[in-house]
């Protein structure tokens, strides 16, 4: 199993990741509220703005401070391994 820092001290089975998305579109917007309303959503923020939605396997969304851009570094460094 690989887990990806999602920020302050919150990580995620890269494994399981389906998408790592922008929050400011409608669509996604939507997504994360359904998720919210449904009870899979996981807010890994501790507080800050949200700066990307991760999409996993099992329907749940996580919600991250951490820009998409750095999710995905991470988890290519973890497939160098």
């Amino acid at each position: 199993m690989k887990l990806v820092n999602i920020g302050f001290g919150n990580a995620v089975n890269a494994d399981r990741i389906v998408a790592v998305v922008s929050p400011e579109a409608a669509p996604v917007k939507r997504i994360v509220q359904t998720a919210k309303d449904n009870g899979t959503a996981v807010d890994a923020t501790c507080g800050r703005k949200t700066r990307s939605v991760i999409i996993c396997d099992s329907r749940h969304i996580i919600l991250s401070a951490i820009r998409p851009e750095s999710i995905c570094g991470k988890t290519e460094d973890n497939d160098k391994d």
